[in-house]
C-alpha cells in the first residue's frame, strides 16, 4: 500500500475497487480498446526486433521491457518525450526492487529506496496531471489523441463524482507498472522456451504462417481477428505464464467460516493464495516443471489457472498483455531466432523470476515465408 498507494486497488474496499475498475477498465479492454492499439504495438514490436538484430549480444529481457514500458506509455499517457520515459522507468525500476522486500525504511535498504522512488514517480505524474487540467481549461492547445489520463479526468461515476489527483496518480502508477513488467518478462519467457524447444518454435510459426496467408492482400498488418485465431500461440502463452506464474499471491479475507480439506478457515481469517503452488501442482498438470503447451488441449476447471489473479479482482489489463505477448511472438517466430549467451544462467526470482543475466543474447533474423 505505502508504495502503490491507497487508490491502487492492491487494498481498497470492494465497492470502492468495483467503482474504480468500472471507470479505468473501458479503456484499456473490449474489442474496439484493444483493436486501436495493435497498430502501435505491432509498429514497435517490428521497429525493435529489427533494431535489436543489429546490436550483437544485449540484454533481452531490458530491451524488452522498455519495448512494453513505451506501448503502455502510448496508450496511457499518449506521446511523451524520452526523457519522460527514461526518468519514469528509472523510478520504476527502482520501486519493483521494494516491492518483495522487508519493509525495512532505513538508508541503503531496498524499501527505503523504493519510496524514494515512489516520491520521484509522483512529482512526474502530478505534473502530467496539471498540464492535462491545464489544456482542459484551454489554457494549452487540445490534444490530438486522447489517453488514458485524459479519461480518468474526464470521467464521472453514476453520481457525477470525478476522480482527483491522487485518485488519478495512484491509479496510474499502478497500471503503467504491471502493464510493462508482466508483458514484458512473460514476452522474454516465452522466447525463451520456444528456443529451447524447436518442435514448438516449428508449430508455432506454421500457424503464423497460415495466418499470413489467409490474409486478404489489400490488408496492412495484423487485425485482432487474426490474433484471436492464434490457437496454438495461445497455448504457448498460457503455458508460459503457468511456468513463470508472474503473479505470485493474493490476499482474501474469509466473510465465513470456510471448511476445505478437512480444515476450517474461521471467518475473518486472511488468507494467502498461493498461485504458483497451483500452478505447478502434478495432481493438475501431470509433470508440472515441463514446457507443455498442448496440455492446454484440455480444459482446466476454475481455480486451477489463475495467471492475473482471480474473481472480481482479476486483474483488468490481462487482455492487453496478452494481446502484446502475441504480436511480439508473431514477429518473432516468423522472422528471427535468438541465441542465449548463458543458457544455463542462473534464475533469480525476486521481485519477478528472471535470468541472472537478463537473458543476455544474440538475435538473428531467419528467412521470412
Amino acid at each position: 500500500m505505502e508504495l502503490m498507494g491507497e487508490k491502487s486497488f492492491i487494498g481498497i474496499p470492494y465497492e470502492e475497487h468495483k467503482r474504480l475498475r468500472r471507470l479505468t477498465s473501458a479503456s484499456i479492454n473490449g474489442y474496439e480498446a484493444l483493436s486501436t492499439y495493435i497498430t502501435f504495438i505491432e509498429q514497435n514490436v517490428i521497429t525493435s526486433l529489427d533494431k535489436w538484430s543489429k546490436l550483437g549480444e544485449f540484454e533481452f529481457l531490458t530491451h524488452m521491457r522498455r519495448l512494453t514500458f513505451k506501448i503502455i506509455m502510448h496508450i496511457f499517457l499518449g506521446a511523451e518525450s524520452d526523457p519522460i520515459m527514461e526518468a519514469l522507468e528509472k523510478e520504476y525500476t527502482a520501486l519493483n526492487l521494494g516491492v518483495r522486500a522487508m519493509r525495512i525504511n532505513i538508508p541503503g535498504f531496498a524499501f527505503y529506496k523504493s519510496l524514494k522512488a515512489r516520491k520521484g514517480l509522483l512529482a512526474i505524474f502530478q505534473k502530467m496531471v496539471d498540464q492535462r487540467r491545464a489544456e482542459k481549461k484551454g489554457k494549452e492547445p487540445n490534444r490530438k489523441h486522447k489517453d488514458m489520463m485524459d479519461s480518468l479526468i474526464e470521467v464521472e461515476d453514476e453520481n457525477g463524482r470525478r476522480l482527483g489527483d491522487d485518485d488519478i496518480i495512484d491509479i496510474m502508477l499502478m497500471y503503467l507498472n504491471a502493464g510493462h513488467e508482466s508483458s514484458g518478462h512473460i514476452t522474454m519467457w516465452a522466447t525463451y522456451y520456444l528456443q529451447k524447444h524447436p518442435e514448438y518454435l516449428q508449430k508455432a510459426k506454421e500457424e503464423q504462417e497460415e495466418i499470413l496467408r489467409r490474409r486478404p492482400p489489400t490488408q496492412k498488418g495484423l487485425v485482432l481477428d487474426e490474433v484471436r485465431k492464434m490457437d496454438f500461440l495461445s497455448k504457448v502463452v498460457d503455458e508460459t505464464l503457468r511456468m513463470v506464474t508472474f503473479s505470485l499471491m493474493v490476499f482474501r479475507e474469509a466473510k465465513s467460516d470456510v471448511h476445505i480439506n478437512g480444515y476450517l478457515i474461521p471467518k475473518g481469517w486472511k488468507v494467502l493464495t498461493w498461485f504458483r503452488a497451483i500452478h505447478l501442482n502434478p495432481e493438475i498438470y501431470p509433470d508440472p516443471t515441463e514446457f507443455n503447451p498442448y496440455r492446454w488441449n484440455l480444459t482446466h476447471k476454475a481455480g486451477e489457472f489463475l495467471p492475473f489473479g482471480a474473481g472480481t479482482r482479476l486483474c483488468p489489463g490481462n487482455d492487453l498483455a496478452k494481446l502484446e505477448i502475441s504480436v511480439f511472438l508473431h514477429h518473432f517466430v516468423l522472422n528471427y531466432k535468438v541465441e542465449p549467451k548463458n543458457p544455463l544462467c542462473p534464475i533469480r526470482y525476486l521481485p519477478h523470476t528472471r535470468p541472472t543475466d537478463n537473458y543476455l543474447a544474440t538475435l538473428k533474423k531467419v528467412s521470412s515465408p
